[in-house]
């Protein structure tokens, strides 16, 4: 076994390993403190062993992992993101009742994220799937309030919905392969020609979009992040929706191309991204803020994968992998830093989280800014590129409204050094891993980014939004409130009246179930049917 495929093969194994010595008392004490190391072996392939690839079983089982450059990127991004989020839990934790059971969820949601960035093979692909979605229900349920259960009841529902859709998906594709369990390669060349194809492409959509948190699929983010742990949050939004890219990126035909397809998932991801600020907009609590700012980003990237889909280009996936890493970082370090900054309304700190979310919007010279250069080229001229770039609008207004939730919030938690050395460590990792490698990502030198119209691009958009919500922000406490969840929580408030509907309606039937009124239904209804026969006559 070469040195890049055991990295590749540690990647996933060791935080499984981690989590399965809690069956011995002695190391379960000690768990806690080596979140930090678990992912760091993900991390080194990351550096190391793109282009890697190792079968660890034959056929028929076919276990094999290999490294491309859309998955080294992600796997760097989140062995970074779980390493220091890791250090900042261990120390976030240390108190917290149930925390063996956070570690173990920890490390196996760890595990599974992992694995998705690494798996070749249908099967193995799944696994990961299903050992990231199902292990991240704890880290929503941790606290164990009423709030916390409801929120993770969704979550459940919903992860179980979209690995339905996505069993179906994957089973249409291996119909016809020998083995049963054909590489992602193999099934993504046969797609085009097979006859289910648009079946595939339908729940493939379905079930990503529904871990990406897609309109109207979203709701279990706004629920989920106001209850989970500050660190837990953060590896929500930051990595788990990224099991939903990494699957658009593996399974969608960008060579091959479908026009209908990425036309409706572009139309998909800019209605989610203007909805998703519209609804942020009417939220009070800053983590749900962030939360649906994370709705709207996934969206962009939705429309990225989209346009590249239905112009057939596969560049599309090193560009959305890029920008996703972006979003990965910033929004980790924002969560990270909301525990750590809430009701201040000045210092050092409320400068740094400034920075880090007007990073969302493309704020010039940081990796937000390089993250929306790279994926408008992916857009032809038109109204959606021309939407895309006015997201930022959306994004730079929904992170001032942010802001202003954080300054007017409840106090945070004293900031150790260790927690302030987690935080900004993965605040500064956005920064420099996005100057690092957009070099390799485009092929292009980093120096035309400093020229004047460059800079202009990045900053318009931002001083639109911030002149959109600046004047009414003092009047944020008066705009109707939308509760968290949204669709949800309405479809939650008309249960009762559609209780009623249908014990109304049965009981309509009921009555006209009886003789004497069936009868003079009867009778009615052929007199009404003779004088429709007389009069057309």
């Amino acid at each position: 076994m070469s040195a890049a495929g055991l990295l590749l093969a540690a990647a996933p194994t060791f935080p499984l390993l981690l989590g399965a010595s809690a069956l011995w008392r002695g190391a379960r004490a000690h768990l806690l403190r080596v979140l930090p190391v678990a992912p760091l072996p993900a991390l080194a392939a990351a550096l190391l062993a793109p282009g890697g690839s190792l079968v660890l079983a034959p056929d028929p089982l076919r276990l094999t992992l290999a490294l491309d450059l859309p998955g080294a990127l992600l796997l760097g991004g989140a062995g970074m993101l779980w390493s220091l989020a890791g250090l900042y839990a261990a120390r976030y934790m240390a108190g917290a009742r149930h925390r063996t059971s956070f570690t173990l969820w920890w490390l196996f949601t760890m595990a599974g994220t992992l694995g998705l960035f690494v798996v070749a093979d249908l099967a193995s692909f799944y696994l990961a799937f299903s050992l990231a979605s199902l292990a991240a229900y704890g880290l929503v349920a941790q606290e164990r309030n009423p709030e916390a259960e409801r929120a993770a009841r969704v979550y459940m529902v919903l992860a179980l919905l979209g690995e339905a859709f996505l069993l179906m998906g994957f089973v249409l594709m291996a119909v016809g392969v020998a083995d049963g369990n054909p590489m992602i390669a193999q099934a993504l060349e046969r797609l085009p020609a097979s006859p289910w194809r648009e079946a595939i492409l339908a729940l493939l959509i379905l079930g990503f979009g529904l871990k990406m948190g897609l309109v109207p699929l979203h709701v279990w983010m706004p629920l989920a992040h106001p209850v989970a742990p500050m660190p837990a949050s953060a590896v929500l939004s930051g990595i788990i929706v990224k099991a939903g890219i990494i699957g658009l990126i593996r399974f969608l035909p960008f060579e091959a191309g479908a026009e209908g397809w990425g036309t409706a998932l572009v139309v998909l991801g800019l209605f989610t991204a203007y909805y998703a600020v519209a609804v942020g907009l009417a939220q009070r609590h800053p983590k749900v803020v962030l939360a649906y700012s994370t709705v709207s980003q996934m969206g962009v990237i939705a429309a990225v994968l989209g346009a590249g889909l239905a112009a057939g280009d596969p560049r599309t996936r090193t560009l959305a992998a890029y920008y996703a890493l972006h979003h990965m970082l910033v929004k980790g370090a924002l969560f990270l830093g909301t525990g750590l900054s809430a009701g201040q309304r000045n210092g050092w700190k409320r400068v740094v989280m400034a920075v880090l979310a007007f990073a969302l919007a493309g704020l010039p010279l940081t990796s937000g800014m390089l993250a929306k250069y790279v994926v408008k080229d992916v857009f032809a001229p038109g109204p959606a590129l021309w939407l895309v770039t006015l997201s930022a609008a959306g994004s730079a207004a929904l992170m001032l409204h942010f802001l202003h939730r954080l300054a007017h919030a409840a106090e945070a938690k004293r900031a150790g050094p260790v927690l302030l050395a987690s935080w900004l460590g993965v605040g500064a990792a956005s920064l420099v891993a996005a100057w690092a490698l957009f070099p390799v990502v485009t092929n292009t030198s980093a120096a035309t980014l400093f020229s004047p119209a460059t800079v202009w691009k990045a900053s318009w958009p931002i001083l639109i939004g911030v002149l959109l919500v600046l004047p009414p922000l003092r009047l944020a406490d008066r705009v109707p409130h939308i509760p968290p969840g949204d669709v949800i929580v309405w479809a939650e408030r008309l249960l009762p009246r559609l209780r009623r509907l249908a014990e109304d309606v049965e009981r309509l039937d009921a009555f006209l179930r009886r003789w004497p009124v069936a009868a003079l239904l009867l009778v009615l209804l052929m007199l009404l049917l003779g004088a429709a026969l007389q009069l057309s006559a």
